[in-house]
């Protein structure tokens, strides 16, 4: 086929379970949207040699530039983020009367001259104090609004401030972490003023990490709690199966999964497939197709193991209507598909619970999942571990693992928040390439989606904290040490992959890289998901 990839050619258009039609979802409209928001600009800062977040979301051309730093940054274990520091203001005697425009603009000389490079970089402290925050407002508050047209200047300017919102939120994040809550809310007060949910990438950025940060000083919040929702709802599941259609990100990541299975089952005419997150069924739609497009009179098991200590598992009633339109699909295909749900623990989890049989091929699927099991961070049962070696034990084939790639577990919160940043921030300038109109109502549900998992990772702490993504390396050791071996994908994979990604037009910042023997996806440099496969 013209894309490579052994399937139908709209093959994550082929079956939606409760997904809304996102006609159109791909697709850049011709409308041309007004983009100028309420955001001001004071003037342009001069940027420091300080270590700032690992991707500045600007130019195309300043995003090429900040990806060597941004590949130095996370391989270290801990991110040191500085924060600001701010003269105090000058006082004025009462007897010369000064007014409040000579006082803004001494400040002003002060933070942008220059000379500002004296400035030093204080670990203490995220924001001078209240006063300085009623200034800055009151300075911003004479500037005029940007203007539709794409002028250099203007084009400096919201550069500056992005690079401005970004520096403070992770500013603020430091000042969370060592107990400075009154500047940790001075600055989420002023950065609200650059935040717009319906923005720039970066001013939706700002809105999602001002919501988490907030919810995180201020758990009990029910305002903030609102916003963010939980992420244990049928909106979330559905939303989240949107994201995996629309993003390449994860789309091909979940491609290069079920080639592997491919690959692997390969001359079986009995293939039993073991998946922990069945979802609403959309990588194993995609999957069945490709299995009969390879050979006819084909016989296939999916068993969906859902353990009921999972609290993402508790829509796991919606499996009967998955299993029965999969199995209509298959019956279409020419494959004989006998789907069936097993809600046991992980300790049950043994090769007579699955019903497998010794002449079937056995396939475990791992596509977002591992990262949502407590680890022994969490609990002194370690149900993460427990899980790989139960799978182990039943001597598949092959286990593919799909997972994003961003250092969300154990890393120290201000790192971690970080590494949201810069994960969260990536993904949502992608949807900027691939989803026409920022207030489409389908880019609105997938980047709530996103808001709830990276709100998840950053407010939450212990057993609250689902979300607990790992960086591919940590993957690696730790199916290593549970017994399996990497198996390296074939040429094939991986061509098939790069022909796809191909396929999906003009958007040259989508990219796939082959490595350490795993495909990994992502947008301008950065990796967003990866996916390996293991025997």
């Amino acid at each position: 086929m013209a894309s490579g990839y052994p399937g139908r050619d709209d093959i994550w258009g082929a079956l939606r379970f409760g997904v809304e039609s996102t006609g159109g979802l791909l697709k850049r409209s011709l409308t041309t949207e007004q983009e100028a928001q309420n955001a001001v600009f004071v003037r342009s800062v001069k940027q420091k040699n300080h270590v700032g977040s690992p991707i500045s979301f600007l130019s195309p051309t300043s995003i090429q530039s900040s990806l060597s730093s941004a590949s130095s940054l996370r391989g270290h274990g801990n991110l040191k983020v500085s924060c600001w520091s701010f003269p105090a203001a000058i006082p004025v005697e009462p007897e010369k009367k000064s007014t409040i425009t000579s006082r803004l603009q001494q400040l002003e000389r002060q933070l942008f001259d220059d000379e500002d490079d004296e400035f030093s970089m204080s670990n203490g402290s995220a924001m001078a104090n209240s006063e300085w925050s009623e200034t800055m407002q009151k300075l911003i508050s004479t500037q005029k609004p940007l203007s539709n047209s794409p002028t250099s200047s203007s084009s400096s300017s919201s550069s500056s401030l992005a690079a401005s919102s970004r520096q403070m939120l992770l500013d603020t994040a430091t000042a969370i972490s060592v107990g400075n809550l009154d500047s940790a809310a001075a600055n989420l007060s002023f950065l609200k003023s650059a935040a717009n949910k319906l923005g720039s990438p970066e001013q939706r950025l700002t809105a999602m990490m001002v919501t988490a940060l907030a919810l995180r000083i201020n758990p009990r919040d029910p305002a903030t709690l609102a916003v963010t929702s939980d992420i244990f709802t049928p909106e979330h599941l559905t939303s989240s199966q949107m994201l995996y259609e629309a993003s390449p990100c994860f789309k091909l990541a979940l491609m290069t999964a079920n080639l592997a299975i491919l690959e692997a089952t390969n001359e079986h005419p009995k293939i039993h497939i073991i998946d922990f997150d069945v979802g609403q069924g959309l990588q194993l739609a995609s999957l069945l197709h490709s299995l009969a497009e390879r050979h006819r009179h084909l016989s296939v098991k999916i068993t969906a193991f859902c353990d009921p200590s999972f609290p993402f598992n508790s829509l796991a009633g919606n499996l009967s209507l998955v299993g029965d339109r999969l199995a209509k699909l298959a019956e279409g295909l020419g494959i004989v598909l006998t789907f069936s749900t097993v809600n046991r623990r992980i300790t049950e989890l043994d090769r007579a619970a699955l019903n497998c049989e010794e002449e079937e091929v056995l396939v475990v699927n791992f596509a977002f999942l591992l990262s949502r099991i407590a680890d022994e961070s969490v609990s002194p049962a370690n149900p993460r571990d427990e899980l790989l070696r139960r799978v182990k034990a039943l001597g598949p084939k092959v286990i593919t693992l799909v997972e994003q790639d961003m250092n969300g577990n154990t890393a120290p919160f201000a790192t971690r928040f970080a590494e949201a940043c810069a994960h969260y921030g990536a993904l949502l300038e992608s949807m900027e390439a691939i989803i026409a109109g920022r207030q489409s109502s389908e880019r609105v549900r997938v980047e709530a989606c996103l808001a709830r998992k990276a709100c998840n990772s950053v407010a939450w702490e212990g057993a609250d904290r689902v979300e607990r993504c790992e960086l591919y390396g940590k993957w690696k050791a730790r199916l290593g040490m549970a017994g399996f071996r990497q198996v390296q994908l074939g040429p094939g994979v991986v061509e098939s992959i790069k022909l796809r990604l191909a396929s999906l037009g003009n958007n040259p910042g989508f990219m796939v890289k082959e490595e350490d023997g795993r495909v990994g996806c992502g947008w301008m440099g950065r990796v967003i998901s990866v996916a390996s496969a293991w025997h």
